[in-house]
């Protein structure tokens, strides 16, 4: 029987009892060299927002920190866990540090080995490189990771590179033992319902916590309450909390929206106005996220609305040709003015 790193107690709790944890930025200097001052800032902001965790080396801190010619990912993940902790000490807080995990078997076992040396507490699986790979060889490289490091699953839309993940893939995949979370971001509501039904019909619905990384659909996600009839019994599940790049900017009003939200689905009540509030984190999330043009501005968006809060000097990404499409500078102008209540 293959050994599984054991996923620590008090973090297997924090994530299904629920979090805000935004996919933190990469904080870059008008050279596209790594502020460090700048990025330790975005971490402690983070922190003192209120957020549960912080997910690091994710696409929101842009995959190329990988690349030879950056060698960036050791230095962004040691960073933003001596930020971390430092800020858990001050406070008396424990801090749930999630990092990326990418590549090939071989990379993404490296990945996971760092991430675990470093204090990281569980790995965001990246399937994307092995987009058309069968379902069991994808199963077997969860497994190997899954030896290194705790795992949270991901569902990544296809649109932005993730592949088509049926329920029998996910109903053996939960089946991992150190599986603490999946986070659900297929941006389709069939494909998030064949997540749930997995874990609902895997017996282990109260062990592993559902996040939402459907960024279209955040507010939907948090207040519903889903009721799954398996073959013995009718399973209740809901969305913990959510891993999200949306939360990477405006995150003291998205812990407190979270809170909200939580609240009323506790209550057993969703007012009529959560449910347009959930319209207008959809419209804002449409700006930043440059929705119109299939994404492409989605990384320059968030660093846009981090500008704009003077959390960050400038957009400037790693590839110097990635920025705002035209007109998102506007669109992300028009949100704020429009939605000041969950734009700052």
């Amino acid at each position: 029987m293959p050994s599984y790193l054991e996923p620590i107690p008090w973090v297997a709790t924090a994530l299904r009892q629920g979090m805000v944890i935004p996919a933190h930025p990469l904080a870059l200097n008008v050279d596209r060299r790594l502020d460090e001052a700048r990025q330790s800032g975005l971490t402690q902001y983070y922190h003192n927002a209120g957020v549960g965790g912080v997910a690091v080396g994710v696409h929101t801190t842009q995959f190329e920190i990988r690349l030879p010619q950056h060698n960036l990912l050791d230095p962004v993940l040691r960073l933003a866990a001596e930020t971390i902790r430092h800020c858990d000490r001050t406070t008396g807080r424990q801090t749930v540090l999630v990092a990326g995990i990418c590549g090939d078997t071989r990379q993404a076992v490296s990945e996971a080995c760092s991430a675990a040396n470093l204090g990281y507490h569980a790995g965001l699986l990246s399937l994307a490189s092995l987009r058309f790979a069968p379902d069991d060889v994808v199963l077997e490289h969860a497994r190997n990771v899954a030896r290194e490091i705790p795992l949270i699953g991901f569902y990544l839309q296809p649109a932005v590179g993730g592949r088509s993940l049926s329920f029998d893939f996910w109903r053996k995949f939960v089946e991992i033992p150190n599986v603490l979370a999946i986070k659900v971001a297929p941006f389709n509501r069939y494909q998030t319902l064949d997540v749930v039904r997995a874990v609902a019909e895997s017996g282990r619905a109260s062990e592993i916590a559902l996040y939402t990384g459907n960024d279209d659909n955040i507010v939907i996600d948090l207040i519903t309450e889903f009721r799954i009839r398996t073959q013995s019994d009718e399973v209740h599940l809901h969305f913990a909390g959510g891993l999200l790049g949306h939360w990477a900017c405006w995150t003291r009003s998205a812990v407190s929206l979270f809170e909200r939200c939580r609240r009323e689905r506790q209550s057993g009540t969703i007012s009529s106005e959560i449910l347009s509030i959930a319209q207008q984190i959809t419209e804002t999330n449409a700006a930043i996220f440059d929705a119109a043009n299939h994404y492409r501005g989605c990384i320059a968006g968030i660093h846009e609305a981090l500008r704009r809060d003077h959390l960050l000097d400038g957009i400037w990404c790693l590839d110097p040709d990635e920025g705002l499409s035209p007109g998102q500078a506007d669109l992300i102008e028009r949100v704020c003015h429009a939605y000041p209540s969950y734009t700052q």
